[in-house]
This record gives structure tokens, sequence and C-alpha cells, in this order.
């Protein structure tokens, strides 16, 4: 990452320039164009909109806030761990501070990646370029940014909201807006984004934002605000497209060489086998720290929980297709641990510590649609669709396990734990149910209402003392 001559209160200003990328997965420089003559053709464009999509690398990386919400939840756990071991434990234990490094890293990498799609949508407007383009890229990068201020509001509540580049002086005077604020303009975005994005069988290029996308993430943010109305209308429209289906076998949906399915409804793509590509990190971050066999280096993240792997009924395919129990170490031993089985990649080359897998990632996928309309239906239909693919009794029906999930609510939440388990969801899910308290502090998380909430970076309060703290920080 760059570093900057001076942080800025809230790092909305960074250097953009050089960060342009011929392709979203090519990233050597193409030029050393002046920004401010850059922007005058199509092509011209891909190159900055190349660059927006590639913050994807960053915002989804296993060392990211939303990845870190895994050990926020009862999915995920740490125990030997690479890297700032104290600050990455007092996330996992809720007894963070608003000195906590990781935290102050994911808050500017947020700003400067709104600020890469800012720049793409202050330069569009002016380019003179015909208005089906135009509105097509503002609706790409309008996705974008509503993706990420819907991640930031969940981890941080109100955030200074951000929608054109803006100079050092200027930043010094947006401070935090209220949580409806921000909520008003990511609905704003998203809706822009699905009136003016192409279905998923016409996208410009691989990886890019569908009307597909949009929706999914409209419908949840609607979920979020308790608009299940809202939610219904959106996520219908993603049903009825015929763009999506679930692939017949849940355990093909992973592999280095799976990409782009049916299912997927928004993937960032990777590229393994060269150190010079965006390869695949999940697989080397998330293996055992100690094991050296399976994975040159291991980073010790998102370790499985008991609990989650407890939670699979009896014959769920689903449990061996996501979770290892362990490796078998260099004197033939088999050491017991549980980690995250969906990013493998054994046979990925090597440089230095790092395996270059080619695993994509999928933000978001058909399953969880489905999981999202019975959500905002009441209709026990969709998620049964869900049940049926890996052969378990129906929602209602003599076989399911009615005694442990009486309720619809109940068996939601539970589909979506072993469904879409160690995929970035369980914190967000629980908290837009409202249950994240309640299910915590049964296994055990010292939470409170407050610590739902990261705290502001005292470095940003520090540099501009109108930035106002979480409470109970």
């Amino acid at each position: 990452m760059k570093k900057i001559k001076r942080i800025l209160a809230i790092t909305f200003v960074c250097v953009m320039a050089c960060s342009c990328k011929k392709s979203f997965l090519e990233l050597s420089p193409v030029s050393n164009a002046n920004a401010n003559n850059f922007y005058k053709t199509k092509a011209d464009f891909e190159v900055a909109i190349n660059s927006a999509y590639a913050t994807l690398y960053v915002i989804y990386a296993p060392e990211e806030a939303v990845s870190y919400t895994e050990i926020m939840s009862d999915e995920g756990t740490l125990y030997a761990v690479a890297g700032a071991q104290a600050d990455k434990w007092a996330i996992r234990d809720y007894t963070t501070t608003a000195s906590n490094t990781l935290i102050y890293q994911y808050w500017q990498d947020y700003y400067k990646a709104l600020f890469n799609i800012n720049n793409v949508l202050d330069k569009i407007q002016a380019a003179g370029l015909d208005a089906a383009y135009t509105n097509r890229v503002k609706g790409e990068m309008m996705f974008l940014r509503g993706l990420y201020y819907y991640n930031m509001v969940q981890l941080f509540g109100g955030v200074p909201l951000v929608t054109k580049v803006i100079s050092t002086e200027e930043s010094y005077g947006i401070l935090r807006s209220p949580v409806a604020d921000v909520y008003t303009q990511i609905v704003s975005d998203l809706k822009f984004a699905v009136d003016n994005l192409p279905l998923a069988n016409a996208v410009p290029a691989v990886g890019r934002a569908s009307k597909g996308a949009a929706e999914t993430v409209l419908g949840k943010v609607y979920l979020s605000m308790g608009n299940k109305t809202a939610a219904t209308q959106v996520l219908q429209d993603v049903y009825n497209s015929g763009q999506y289906s679930l692939l017949p076998q849940y355990a093909s949906l992973f592999g280095a060489n799976v990409k782009n399915t049916k299912e997927s409804v928004f993937e960032i793509q990777y590229l393994g086998g060269s150190a010079s590509n965006p390869y695949s990190p999940y697989w080397t971050a998330f293996a055992p720290v100690t094991n050296g066999v399976i994975t040159k280096y291991g980073g010790g993240i998102n370790q499985v929980t008991d609990d989650l792997y407890d939670e699979y009924e009896a014959g769920d395919p689903r449990r061996d297709a996501s979770i290892e129990t362990g490796y078998t170490d260099a004197k033939g031993n088999f050491v017991k641990i549980k980690f995250p089985k969906k990013w493998e990649d054994r046979t990925a080359p090597t440089s230095g510590t790092q395996e270059l897998s080619n695993n994509n990632f999928m933000v978001l996928r058909y399953a969880d649609v489905l999981l999202l309309l019975s959500e905002a239906t009441g209709d026990a239909t969709y998620l049964n669709q869900v049940r049926a693919r890996v052969g378990l009794a129906a929602f209602g029906s003599p076989g399911y396990p009615s005694a442990q999930y009486p309720t619809l609510a109940l068996a939601i939440e539970h589909e979506r734990k072993v469904e879409l388990a160690l995929e970035f969801h369980r914190f967000f899910d629980l908290k837009r149910t409202g249950r994240a308290l309640t299910v915590l502090k049964a296994k055990g998380k010292a939470v409170t209402e407050q610590r739902l909430l990261l705290p502001i970076p005292q470095y940003v309060i520090t540099q501009n003392n109108k930035i106002t703290q979480n409470p109970g920080y």
C-alpha cells in the first residue's frame, strides 16, 4: 500500500494517477498519463473503471473488516495467528479500542476505494460520451459505492458521506452522517444501478456488476432497514430474471478453477499462478499457522469454531465441503484443527510464503437470494429449494428438525449459517435480524449493544476533533 505524506482526518484524498490498471486481472500500469487530461475516451475510462473494481481485492481481502466479522460471530475464531496478534484477538473478543491499528487500516482502505469510485463518477459526467455508456459506468460505480457504504454502516454506524472528489480543506468539513442518511445514499446509489445496469448475460466483461447484483444488495439493504415489502419486490425480480440457478451439487460451487457459474451473482476475479497477478489469498490466510504442509505459510485467520461444525444436520454434505478437520504434518501425525475448505488450492504454485491460488470469491450468490426471499416474504418455498439441493427435509415436513428450529425465522437463521458458512455473512445477518446479542452472548461472546459497532479510529478524531466517537469507546 502506498504511503501518503499527510494522513487526512477521514482519509478522503489520495493519489490516483498511478493506481489505474490495464485490466481487472492485470495489475501492471498502462501509462503515466496525468489524471487531469487522461479521461477523454472510453478506453481511458475502462482503465479507471478497472482501477475502481480492483479495490475489491482490498475490501474483501482476508484481513479486512468484512472478513473479520467472522471472528466477531460464532463461526470463526483465532488460535495462533500471524501479524498484529493483539489487535486481531481484541476484535474477536470484543475488547478492541479506538487505537486498534487494523480498524484504522479498514477506515483508510474504504475511503481510498471511495476516492477511486468518485473519481470515475466525477470525470465521466463531463466527458461527453454517449448516454448509454455513461449511465452504465455510473451504475457500476454506484453499485460499488452502495456496497461499500452498506458494509461501512454495518461496521461503524454513521460515517462521513463523500460522493465526489474533494480537497483536503473540504474533507475537514464533512462529519459523520446519521445512519438514516447513509442508508438514503445507499438506496439512491443502488436504485440508479438497478435502473442502468444490464442483466448478467449482457455485462461487458466478466466480473462487472449486473442488474441482479445491484438488486441483491438493495434487497439486503431494505431488509436491514425493516422494509420487507421493498425487499420482496427487488429480490423477486432477481428470482424471476432467469439469470441464476442453484448448481446441482453444493461441492461444485468451490474449487480453484470454478468461476462465474450460474449460481454466482457477483464474484471477485482472481488469477493464480504468478506473483504479478491478483492471486487468491484466502487459502493461505485461512490455513493454520503451524501447518507448514498444506501451505508453506498459514495466516491462522477465521479458524472454524466447534459451534459452526456442530450446526450441521446429520447427512448434510455442506459440512465436509466447507470445513477441514485437520491436517497431516510432516511426521505423518494428524493435527486436529478446523479451518475453511472452500478456497482450498493444494496444488497452487508458490512465491515466497504465498500460495498463488486461483480461487475466485463470491460476494453474492443465488442461494443467498433465495434465503433472503424467505426472510422477506415469510414463505419457506425458497428456503426449501436450498435444502432440496443437499437432500435435506423441507421446513414444515415431518423430517425437519423443528424442535431445534421451530419458527421460519430460526430456520432461515440456521440455513444461512450452514449454507453460507465462512463467506462473510453471519455477523451482518445477526445484526440485520436483531439477533446478534441474543445469539452471541449465548455463545460466550462478551458483546454489548454498543460493541456491535467498531470504534471510529482514534487517529481520525485526533486529526479532526469534530468527528464523534461511537458510544462505549
